[in-house]
């Protein structure tokens, strides 16, 4: 069968980064053979610089299931980079995330794409049940709560891994960093702004540990300003540096014309007062911040005829 067949006929690629998960991954693709009986499917694991024997029991996967692909990333890269690499090689109509540790449900899938192909352009899973500890529930509570409120968008688990998306979701969206937690926001951004949620059910750690740690939840912090950032203002950066500056000019000028006024009419001694030096060093910022806005709309005038608007065509 030609490639360009098999992006016809096949329904669904499932994408499944992974990091020292040699233990669960025949397992897993037990279950998701069972889970998809009735539906065509490929499955790629990308293998994110494992430590452990993960490549090579994926090799072995391979060469007994047609429909299991293998990436190697050789060095650990996260898993940004690990589910771009996936979405770089899919074939399917639909596209579907998921962990490698078991802890997720493969015959959640089946009720996803269902909610795919009746409209929506992403389905985010929601563990409302979870089995991990208070060390990584307690934060992830807050993160998602401070995440739904800067991003305007209803969802109770944003870094759940399970999701499904369409096609032309993924291609338009690029991962890097830790931006896996914020795709619902970047196919919002990108115009794909039908995203529903499904409760799907979390199992309990059978193999392994937990990668969860204290860096990845502050680099996610991080990362969601970047993205709320270049959300709101890429396209007029003088709107946010300009409005910076003009302020900080206004204050400052204010500043200097009161020492102004105080040299004038009462003949006092400005040089060495504090306040002058605030009021110039104020005006001095806010002239950078005029210009960095201006240089902003230069190279962003000057790459507007290479943008490409996002068409989507679904079928009827």
């Amino acid at each position: 069968m030609s490639s360009t067949t098999e992006s016809q006929t096949l329904e669904i690629s499932i994408v499944v980064p992974l990091y020292n998960e040699e233990e669960s991954l025949s397992e897993l693709v037990d279950q998701i053979k069972k889970s998809l009986s009735n539906r065509s499917f490929e499955l790629i694991f990308i293998d994110d610089g494992s430590s452990d024997n993960s490549w090579n029991v994926i090799e072995q996967l391979v060469e007994v299931n047609s429909e299991v692909k293998g990436i190697s990333l050789g060095v650990n890269q996260g898993k940004s980079y690990a589910l771009q690499a996936g979405f770089n090689e899919v074939k399917g109509q639909y596209i579907v995330t998921m962990d490698a540790d078991l802890q997720d449900d493969p015959a959640e899938i089946e009720q996803m794409i269902c909610s795919l192909e009746s409209g929506y352009d992403l389905v985010s899973g929601w563990k409302k049940k979870r089995f991990d500890p208070i060390s990584k529930t307690i934060p992830s509570k807050f993160f998602n709560w401070v995440t739904r409120r800067a991003a305007g968008i209803h969802l109770h688990d944003f870094n759940c891994g399970l999701k499904a998306y369409r096609a032309e979701v993924v291609a338009h969206i690029q991962l890097y960093g830790e931006l896996h937690r914020y795709i619902p926001l970047l196919a919002k951004r990108a115009g794909f702004g039908s995203i529903t949620e499904q409760i799907v059910q979390h199992r309990a750690r059978k193999y392994g540990r937990t990668k969860f740690g204290l860096s990845r939840f502050i680099n996610g912090f991080l990362d969601l300003i970047t993205i709320l950032f270049v959300q709101k203002y890429l396209q007029k950066p003088m709107h946010f540096f300009g409005t910076i500056g003009v302020l900080l000019m206004s204050v400052g000028s204010l500043i200097n014309l009161y020492l102004a006024g105080i040299r004038i009419f009462y003949n006092a001694g400005i040089g060495n007062r504090p306040l002058l030096f605030l009021g110039i060093l104020l005006m001095v910022l806010g002239v950078q911040f005029l210009s960095t806005g201006f240089l902003g709309e230069l190279i962003n005038k000057n790459h507007i005829h290479n943008r490409q608007p996002v068409i989507r065509k679904r079928s009827e």
